[in-house]
């Protein structure tokens, strides 16, 4: 048994100021206020630490920057997966999706022989019972790539419940994050460190590359919606920029818009019964670096259920409780956007409240400067350490 006792503790629909939590067993077996004289003698004094259900984390990209810090300098993938795992722990995340892309991609290194060795790493890892979070996978398909596609198809030959996430994606300048190109010529500028005349040239050429596989977004969507169809996959559309864009996606059994780019495509998400993802860090920087719709417009609109890591682990939980200061959202529905809700958005009805019979997943954290930090984190599959383990 572990008992946490007077924390601020905040359930899905009010906070108790000071909480008794009780998890055995793996799982929460008691929430309520702490009674003097009913306190475990085991327990931990919170002393009036904010106290969460773990972070929920649908899609993080941190480990392809774990395994490759800077360009040149590439590390072992077994390493890198046990590496990024103590970072999202310490950011309180307790659950997480690592993007696993099936495209190539000349700059970040992504290929699919990659991409299969990514996979493998992270199912070993959560197999292995000594992971310190839940490790799980986002599969990311370009949309024009057919050997992605293929090899993709390959990973998902199983029927889970629920079924791993896979996001549809295409990044060809023009189109839904990129859709204003003269953006994608700028971050080549930035992150090459090449001149406007140079980018352009690269612009124009990887579009022209990619329009000739522009057939290949159809039948990849059509592949997924079977799959989706046989219980293999749970779909997201990633980047949505129109009404339209949502209606092909719900045709093809997507159940997530992933990144809408705009106010119109979040909306249309919702009237539809989709579930909406946005990115954390657009919340904290206030906006997006691609000029598209700002997450915090969407949650105040109410057309957000969960926000994402993207490529800063940190991220969800200052973002959530930055908008519940500004009095955006209350307490428990900021909380919800990084716990509850991505849990929904996964599929995952087991965790994300602190509600008796869920998870035993846990962070506690306390405000700092305005900032959060996490003082501890706990998970259902916390064990303890072996005999002579340390010695």
């Amino acid at each position: 048994m572990r008992a946490f006792a007077h924390a601020r503790a905040v359930l899905p629909d009010r906070v108790i100021d000071d909480a008794l939590v009780v998890v055995e067993e793996g799982l929460i077996t008691h929430v309520g206020p702490t009674r003097p004289g009913a306190v475990p003698s085991e327990a931990v004094d919170m002393r009036g630490a904010l106290l969460l259900p773990g972070i929920v984390d649908t899609h993080s990209d941190g480990l392809e920057t774990e395994l490759r810090p800077r360009p040149g300098a590439e590390f072992e993938v077994g390493f890198g997966v046990s590496s990024f795992e103590g970072r999202v722990r310490a950011a309180g995340v307790t659950t997480v999706f690592h993007g696993v892309a099936f495209e190539s991609h000349y700059r970040k290194g992504r290929t699919v022989e990659r991409a299969h060795l990514l996979d493998a790493a992270i199912k070993e890892r959560a197999a292995s019972g000594h992971a310190l979070v839940d490790h799980r996978i986002l599969y990311r398909l370009d949309a024009r790539d057919p050997e992605g596609l293929a090899g993709l198809d390959a990973c998902l030959s199983d029927t889970p419940t629920p079924p791993p996430l896979v996001s549809f994606e295409d990044h060809t300048p023009g189109q839904g994050q990129y859709r204003d190109s003269a953006v994608y010529r700028r971050w080549l500028e930035g992150t090459e460190g090449i001149s406007t005349e140079e980018a352009q040239r690269r612009v124009e050429t990887l579009v022209a590359e990619r329009d000739t596989r522009i057939g290949q977004r159809e039948i990849a969507l059509g592949r997924l919606s079977e799959l989706a169809a046989l219980g293999r996959a749970r779909l997201l559309a990633h980047d949505p920029v129109t009404a339209d864009e949502i209606d092909v996606a719900l045709a093809n059994r997507v159940a997530v818009a992933e990144f809408p780019t705009t106010m119109e495509a979040a909306r249309a998400a919702r009237e539809r019964g989709l579930r909406v993802v946005a990115g954390a860090p657009n919340v904290l920087r206030g906006g997006s670096h691609s000029g598209n719709v700002a997450a915090a417009e969407l949650v105040a609109a109410g057309l957000v259920d969960g926000l994402s890591s993207d490529y800063m682990p940190s991220a969800p939980l200052a973002a959530a409780l930055l908008l519940a200061s500004r009095e955006s959202v209350t307490l428990p529905l900021a909380v919800a956007l990084v716990t509850s809700g991505p849990a929904s958005v996964a599929g995952l009805s087991d965790r994300g409240e602190l509600v008796e019979g869920q998870r035993g997943d846990l962070a506690a954290v306390t405000m700092d400067r305005g900032w959060p930090t996490v003082r501890m984190t706990v998970t259902a599959g916390d064990v303890a350490l072996p005999a002579g383990v340390g010695r």
